[in-house]
């Protein structure tokens, strides 16, 4: 007797009598006994920056997951400090779960990748969220590189820059890896330009051609991704004005003039009444020769 084993998972447990003969009538049963197997994969993870609790910390968040995953951290470099997060799982009425796991930046150590890896316990596929922030200066005019680079462990990822001063975000432009070209929403088109030989090779970096400051100061949000990864760089640029920053050293010149100006007058009343004292000594020893002689 035999059964069709690839059939079995769609319900077909038909029994299978070769060669049979009288000694096979009789009543036969088949039992089948169903097991339910209940799982809501990770569809999604979020990491920022909270500076919510006094200090700055990574905030790693998976929500609506059963069974709940696990959640580790890494930085990139890698470093020697030990890494303390503190991971909170909590339930709702069905079972699902949101896990948050956070972690204290580093002193000393502001240009790190910090790395969020969450594993399920079924063996499904491993999330991976990281993120590194930055500030940098530019002037009114000239152009200005705003870095972004993918960590060694994407291959070949997709490619998105977005902006935002305060208000929604603006999308800037989109990379496909697979086709190998780019496209910039207006009025960016005008104002940026993405090396698209070098994004294969993990470089996106942004060049902002003739920036404004009332325009283009803001934050800047680069994204790599593939399927279960991405990696976030954001970028805090502050375009300055020439003609504010020349009014701001007048003015400080003009300031360190009127206080030199006032040391020197200063110094020089000093000296003139050091002066007047001697002169008036001289004259009350004179007075006093005089008065000796006679």
């Amino acid at each position: 007797a035999s059964i069709f084993p690839r059939l079995i998972s769609r319900g077909n447990a038909t029994l299978i009598l070769r060669g049979s003969n009288l000694k096979d009538r009789g009543t036969y049963r088949c039992h089948v006994v169903f097991v339910c197997v209940f799982a809501a994969p990770i569809r999604d993870m979020s990491l920022e920056l909270s500076r919510l609790s006094g200090y700055e910390e990574m905030k790693c968040i998976i929500r609506n997951v059963f069974p709940s995953p696990h959640v580790t951290w890494a930085t990139e470099p890698p470093t020697f400090e030990d890494l303390r997060p503190v991971t909170r799982k909590l339930a709702d009425k069905q079972g699902l779960f949101t896990v948050d796991s956070r972690l204290k930046l580093l002193n000393g150590q502001p240009n790190l990748i910090y790395i969020c890896k969450a594993t399920t316990p079924y063996g499904g596929p491993v999330w991976t969220a990281s993120l590194r922030e930055r500030e940098i200066r530019g002037t009114e005019a000239r152009d200005l590189t705003i870095p972004c680079s993918a960590p060694p462990y994407l291959n070949n990822p997709a490619l998105e820059w977005s902006f935002s001063n305060g208000k929604d975000p603006s999308h800037i432009l989109t990379y496909d890896s697979r086709s190998g070209h780019s496209d910039s929403t207006p009025p960016w088109d005008k104002h940026v330009e993405l090396d698209g030989f070098r994004v294969p090779f993990g470089d996106g970096s942004l060049r902002l051609m003739d920036p404004k400051h009332s325009e283009h100061t803001g934050s800047y949000t680069c994204m790599f991704s593939m399927p279960y990864n991405k990696h976030t760089e954001r970028t805090e640029v502050t375009i300055d004005n020439p003609r504010s920053t020349a009014d701001q050293s007048s003015y400080w010149w003009v300031v360190g003039l009127v206080i030199a100006g006032l040391v020197l007058a200063l110094v020089g009343m000093l000296a003139y009444l050091k002066m007047r004292g001697k002169d008036g000594r001289q004259e009350m020893r004179t007075d006093k020769t005089d008065i000796t002689t006679k």
